[in-house]
């Protein structure tokens, strides 16, 4: 039987891989040794080139089957890993069948949650950890998805100014639907539920963490942070024709959220008396949207907001107020942002994503302040941070370049 190779850009450096053994018996010259989360198949990172590639040993069906729901899911501007394709009709030199592989790009900087907590995460961050899935859980049924296999270790996360951005990796059980109903809701929050319940006592009992994680604390917490972000984006609120103004607060409410509505159902009554108002179509991503149009820096939510905030400051301190503010931001860019990116030494540069170190050197810049008594200069923050701080922590980054 012949391998067949299905792919969406067709790299020709996947040809050279040793398709013939099984993933678990390739050579180091070819994977990367880089953390990998808790799967029931067996996965590989690897290197092609200038690019890197995660690759899972699955059959036929389901390999084709999740190729196509990651596809879908990009489209749809859905946060999951990018596929790359499929590899089936693998044989070893004796002549036995092997599994067809299902190819995605690597998210880079992205780490497991197992990483994070090898990374300096303890019990008290674990909240901060299920923010991340509850708003992707929460994206991801806006747009009807059914992922029907809720876990952390379905999930890779990248840091987002304190925070953490939740990002699909295993979509093989998910479905596509016009609306995903309650019942299917509440099946993927209470599998969900257990699933991550599971891993955490499992992740506490490993001694991955100092102090002992409530489990019970988490769970409902998961649920009840659901319930209320799926409220504010779905409700329907209603008001006298006097209270206009509820109209731009729930928008303000949203976008402070992160959230953007793009469509906004607004009902009156015959007498137009009472205002009904309900969003219709939202999507996460509001100051990011911000952030690039002024800039053209794509960077996570939290990032684009702490930026945006220290545009402003840059805007008041050098009275600028009056100019354009795509000009204000290039010169924020041309100022700030590009000498100290370019302070960051070659080796360093794998540590953590740029607007990730300029929110450290934010952080960084308070805590020098509030010892000196007066505001710090944020060059010198940052020439203290790269050498105290980000030189000494470890590579989440592997690029082709490396």
């Amino acid at each position: 039987m012949a391998m067949r190779i299905v792919a969406s850009r067709p790299d020709p450096a996947i040809l050279r891989l040793p398709w013939h053994l099984p993933l678990e018996e390739w050579p180091d010259d070819v994977v990367v040794p880089l953390p990998r989360g808790l799967s029931r198949h067996i996965v590989r990172i690897v290197r092609l080139g200038s690019s890197v590639y995660a690759v899972k040993e699955t059959n036929d069906d389901i390999a084709f089957r999740e190729y196509r729901m990651l596809r879908d899911l990009q489209r749809m501007g859905m946060p999951s890993v990018v596929p790359q394709g499929v590899v089936t009709g693998r044989e070893s030199r004796a002549g036995e069948d092997l599994p067809a592989a299902l190819i995605t790009h690597h998210l880079r900087f992205s780490l497991p949650y197992r990483s994070l907590f090898s990374r300096g995460m303890d019990a008290e961050h674990v909240p901060t950890l299920i923010d991340a899935i509850v708003v992707l859980l929460v994206r991801l049924h806006l747009a009807g998805f059914y992922w029907g296999d809720v876990s952390l270790s379905n999930v890779l996360f990248r840091r987002d100014a304190g925070a953490l951005a939740a990002y699909l990796v295993d979509a093989e059980t998910g479905e596509l639907h016009e609306a995903v109903g309650d019942r299917l809701r509440d099946y993927d929050i209470t599998v969900g539920c257990e699933n991550i319940f599971a891993e955490l006592m499992d992740l506490s009992a490993s001694g991955a963490v100092q102090r002992p994680i409530d489990g019970f604390a988490i769970i409902e917490h998961l649920r009840s942070r659901y319930e209320a972000l799926w409220r504010e984006l779905t409700d329907l609120e209603e008001f006298g024709a006097d209270e206009m103004w509820r109209i731009e607060r729930r928008v303000e409410r949203l976008n402070d959220l992160g959230f953007d509505v793009d469509e906004l159902d607004i009902i009156t009554d015959l007498g137009g008396d009472t205002i009904r108002i309900q969003p219709k179509v939202v999507d996460l991503g509001h100051h990011t949207r911000e952030l690039r149009d002024l800039t053209g820096m794509t960077v996570e939510d939290n990032q684009a907001r702490r930026i945006l905030n220290d545009i402003a400051s840059f805007t008041a301190h050098y009275d600028l107020g009056r100019e354009d503010r795509h000009v204000v931001a290039s010169r924020w860019v041309h100022q700030i942002f590009e000498p100290i990116m370019a302070m960051i030494p070659p080796d360093a540069t794998g540590k953590l994503e740029p607007a990730e170190v300029f929110h450290e050197i934010l952080e960084h810049r308070w805590y020098l302040s509030e010892q000196a008594g007066h505001e710090v200069d944020i060059h010198a923050t940052a020439r203290d941070y790269i050498d105290r701080f980000l030189t000494a922590k470890p590579d989440e980054a592997i690029t082709g370049q490396e």
